[in-house]
């Protein structure tokens, strides 16, 4: 049973503030709950009349775990209170709550999060930590809680930060023509590497598993994040505290006096970071950050409406990496149909610029001539969306000598990415093409996720 404490005493005599679930109740809701449908109707029979939440609560955080939902989502409407979950990226109904079940259920996680019960008109944001034991071992997850003031009062949404979904780099998706370029790039002593790409993308999760690959007691690592979604051991990390001051260009300036080898800045947002990050690149560090642009050449655009000049840029960047999450389609109900001619037309074209080395080391005619498409159907197993899982397309652009010096006359952005694909980038629709090739996902997939 889902146990509430405040204030539980482990046997090392720690004290442990959140929600904790036993692991023979654990099991029971693993064994029950295989999909969105049957979460539902958990939760529907556990909430009728209830007086105790307790059971609510403990079907609802642990059938999301079940269910690897990266987001708890509850918003209210005029009569009832919609439960969704974010799986794979995408929202799904789970059940409607009344009312007053969802006032407890608010009343609770309030108290959980530190937030004052009071404040209704405005957002407030907070975070607990969710104890669960499986095999004898207990796993803690951090939430994160935001809540904010909507029509029919307050809406939740909370991020599950479960530290089995840091992934190796291994796991990511990477082809290996690009895992390799990639792995070259982490372990040069200085110079800065952007992942790029919307919110939501995946950039966080490649980051932390770069962070991983070179991490050994010989680095020293330090992270400047907002906020600090995983805990890395043997990493110093160090969270944004606007509201005191510590924003990250003052928390970069801090850090650099630490003697870091590698920095991860968690976003570039201002002119101030980025100055000060690229600073640090030319002076003998590895820095890694995020940017919000849509493709790896709009991020020396971006670098430049920031205020950064052209030969500072090319000088400190070694790497961009652009990236966005695809579904894959689900193992236990795929098919695979022929390609038609339209489709094949449009797979071939766009294949048929990459470079000769690309299209031969990954033998792109050959999956031409036979191409089976995968098809995504439904089934229980990926709760009839037909699929189960995500995987990442990625496009690197490498900053050579020739593209350094290329930089330097401020090219527009449709010349750069010419100049990168000329120089063997393969974009992310590329990557998804070979993914859809490969049996991995749809073209429809890849259509929704990088356009026509």
């Amino acid at each position: 049973m889902l146990k509430e404490i405040q204030k539980l005493k482990s046997v090392g005599g720690k004290v442990f503030a959140g929600l904790e679930v036993s692991e023979e109740q654990f099991i029971k809701i693993k064994q029950a709950v295989a999909n969105i449908t049957q979460l539902g109707e958990a939760i529907k029979l556990n909430g009728q009349g209830i007086e105790d939440i307790s059971g609510a609560l403990q079907i609802i955080f642990a059938g999301s775990l079940v269910l690897a939902a990266s987001d708890i989502h509850f918003e209210p409407e005029e009569e009832n209170v919609k439960l969704r979950l974010r799986l794979d990226g995408l929202l799904h109904d789970v059940a409607l709550l009344n009312s007053g079940l969802y006032r407890k259920i608010l009343a609770r996680l309030k108290l959980l999060s530190e937030l004052k019960l009071n404040i209704t008109e405005r957002s407030q944001d907070g975070r607990f930590t969710l104890k669960i034991t499986e095999e004898n071992k207990a796993k803690e997850i951090e939430i994160r809680v935001s809540v904010l003031p909507s029509e029919y009062g307050e809406a939740v949404v909370m991020r599950i930060l479960n530290p089995s979904a840091i992934l190796d780099l291994d796991e990511l998706g990477i082809r290996d023509d690009l895992k390799k370029i990639l792995e070259k790039e982490i372990i040069r002593p200085n110079g800065m590497i952007i992942v790029t790409g919307p919110t939501g993308s995946g950039k966080t999760t490649t980051l932390y598993a770069v962070l991983k690959k070179i991490q050994n007691p010989e680095l020293k690592i330090i992270t400047l994040e907002d906020p600090i979604e995983y805990h890395l051991e043997g990493i110093s990390q160090s969270q944004i505290n606007a509201a005191k001051g510590y924003d990250f260009a003052s928390g970069l300036q801090a850090i650099v006096r630490q003697d870091p080898d590698v920095i991860l800045v968690g976003e570039i947002r201002d002119q101030k970071t980025a100055q000060m990050a690229i600073q640090a690149a030319l002076t003998g560090h590895l820095v890694l950050t995020t940017l919000h642009t849509n493709d790896a050449a709009g991020t020396i655009a971006r670098l430049q409406a920031l205020g950064e000049g052209p030969n500072d840029i090319s000088s400190a960047l070694n790497l961009v990496v652009a990236q966005r999450l695809a579904r894959k389609v689900c193992p236990k109900c795929s098919q695979s149909e022929t390609a038609s001619a339209e489709n094949l037309q449009i797979i071939t074209k766009e294949l048929n610029a990459l470079p000769e080395t690309i299209k031969d080391s990954l033998k792109i005619s050959l999956l031409l001539k036979s191409a089976k498409l995968p098809v995504a159907k439904a089934c229980s197993a990926c709760n009839n969306t037909g699929y189960k899982g995500r995987v990442g397309l990625y496009e690197l652009m490498i900053i050579s000598d020739e593209m350094e010096n290329f930089i330097v006359k401020t090219p527009t952005m449709t010349d750069l990415n010419k100049k990168a694909r000329e120089s063997g980038m393969t974009t992310m629709k590329q990557d998804g093409l070979i993914k859809v090739l490969q049996g991995i996902t749809t073209l429809d997939e890849i259509k929704r996720v990088v356009g026509e």
